[in-house]
């Protein structure tokens, strides 16, 4: 039986903020040169195309999916052949919402996920949250879920994915210092306890008076560090493995030696 691969690349800089001309051209960049390392996914950070605190800029920046700005997306995937998740904030319903986008290396979408969990008002101020828990799709045959930044900071998002059997988890983050325990501590832990493959891309540089710290990471299912970028601008490639996850789960899982029926006084 063929052996599932996927080969990931995390790209934890933007463009700059509320230009979205200058990120689609620093994608298209990247994504040539993720093309060059095999990659077949980029990851990007959260609002990679627009920025995050966008505040009145968000209505104009807002785009319907398959607006005008994904369909620029699709076409830098298409023509490198990457896959590429993206944030942007999209217009729906009379709502603007806090967004992640997969397209494929064919540039066709293959998901779409709405924050669900808000970050104060900074969040709340713009964007609506979104009420689907899970969302998934698939690539090279591994099945990849998607949460952006707060969401994974609780442990009943994580274990729904792992639940619905989630193999990488996509979490596009904007997280600001000092906050350094989310990306060093806690989601190592997630992926372990789960044990699922967790990418975690978080955004690098300064937007007015936010301060993002970097720290992007690939975990494996083990919580070991596959990848740990610095506080700069970089592109890190490592690859995903699945079938390591099925001779992990043979030893001991989490999942098989849960006792759902002691934890109904977890959900009011």
């Amino acid at each position: 039986m063929t052996r599932r691969h996927l080969r990931v690349a995390l790209d934890q800089g933007t463009g700059r903020s509320g230009d979205t001309a200058s990120s689609l051209a620093r994608l298209a960049d990247r994504a040539r040169a993720a093309a060059d390392e095999g990659a077949d996914l980029l990851v990007g950070p959260e609002m990679s195309m627009t920025g995050y605190a966008l505040g009145a800029e968000v209505t104009r920046l807002a785009d319907p999916a398959g607006g005008p700005l994904s369909e620029a997306v699709a076409r830098v995937a298409a023509d490198t052949g990457v896959a590429i998740a993206y944030g942007f904030p999209e217009r729906a319903d009379g709502r603007v919402y806090n967004t992640v986008r997969l397209v494929g290396g064919d540039g066709a979408s293959l998901a779409l996920y709405r924050k669900s969990h808000l970050f104060g008002d900074l969040d709340r101020d713009m964007y609506a949250p979104g009420d689907t828990p899970v969302v998934q799709a698939h690539l090279n045959g591994v099945r990849l879920g998607f949460l952006i930044c707060y969401d994974v900071e609780f442990p009943e998002t994580v274990r729904a994915h792992a639940l619905a059997g989630t193999e990488l988890l996509v979490v596009p983050t904007a997280l600001m210092h000092p906050n350094v325990r989310v990306p060093t501590l806690l989601v190592p832990a997630r992926a372990m306890e789960n044990q699922l493959y967790l990418a975690y891309v978080n955004r690098c540089d300064a937007e007015g008076d936010l301060d993002y710290m970097g720290l992007s990471a690939l975990i494996g299912p083990d919580g070991a560090e596959l990848l740990r970028a610095g506080p700069g601008e970089e592109l890190l490639v490592a690859d995903v493995d699945p079938d390591a996850t099925a001779d992990l789960l043979a030893e001991q899982s989490y999942l098989d030696d849960r006792r759902p029926d002691l934890y109904g006084s977890l959900v009011p």
